[in-house]
């Protein structure tokens, strides 16, 4: 596949993924825990500076980019391992991802996928470190309510040739789910009160989410992906 149409999916389906119910609603509460600041702070903004919260916000961010980029590694390694059976796995990846598409969508059930691993915050991590330890954590946590997307990516990382392709593909999906965050932290208050606003159509964000996917795992089998961008 196109290197370049690979990584553009990537980082769309990373920003897809702040869409996902363990993510968008829970902004304000992750981003009191990234800066140390209470909700109210943080919308008031009296004090604060930009960059007490976009240089958390930062290592908050590598944090979780280094679990999944490791994610993506492995999942090439194991498809190098089978790389006489690639073309048995296009069409095996095409179709779980239709099935992901499905689930999103509402049309399929899927239970493990509903899982949201909690993760304990009840004390608050200080400084870089902190943040950076949070983004570590908490990717762990995303991962069974991501399932779906981030699934779809792994599928499509391993059909990479090499580990590092697998590498730089995760790596653009951490920074589509990280640009959300950059943005808050640069327009907290703008962004937060824009957030509140959209929550009531979060479901129609899923069903459009689920339908791209089903497209693309159709596109995939077919062996026409290079057709979403000439």
């Amino acid at each position: 596949m196109h290197n370049n149409l690979s990584i553009f999916i990537c980082l769309i389906a990373g920003i897809s993924s702040f869409f996902s119910p363990c993510i968008l609603p829970l902004i304000p509460i992750y981003f009191s825990y990234i800066t140390g600041y209470s909700f109210e702070e943080l919308f008031k903004k009296d004090g604060i500076t930009y960059f007490e919260i976009l240089i958390p916000t930062l290592f908050f961010i590598f944090g979780f980019t280094i679990i999944f980029t490791l994610l993506g590694a492995s999942s090439t390694f194991i498809g190098n391992l089978i790389v006489k059976k690639k073309e048995i796995l296009r069409y095996i990846g095409g179709g779980l991802i239709i099935f992901f598409g499905l689930h999103i969508i509402g049309v399929i059930k899927i239970k493990k996928l509903y899982f949201e691993k909690k993760i304990n915050l009840k004390k608050k991590l200080s400084g870089y470190l902190g943040s950076f330890i949070l983004g570590i954590g908490l990717a762990a946590g995303w991962s069974p309510c991501i399932g779906p997307i981030l699934s779809s990516i792994l599928i499509l990382s391993s059909m990479e040739d090499t580990v590092r392709k697998g590498i730089l593909l995760l790596f653009f999906y951490s920074i589509g789910l990280g640009i959300p965050f950059i943005l808050i932290s640069i327009f907290i208050k703008r962004t937060l009160f824009f957030l509140n606003k959209i929550k009531k159509h979060y479901r129609k964000i899923e069903i459009i989410i689920g339908l791209l996917l089903i497209l693309f795992g159709f596109l995939l089998i077919l062996n026409k992906i290079y057709i979403i961008i000439p």
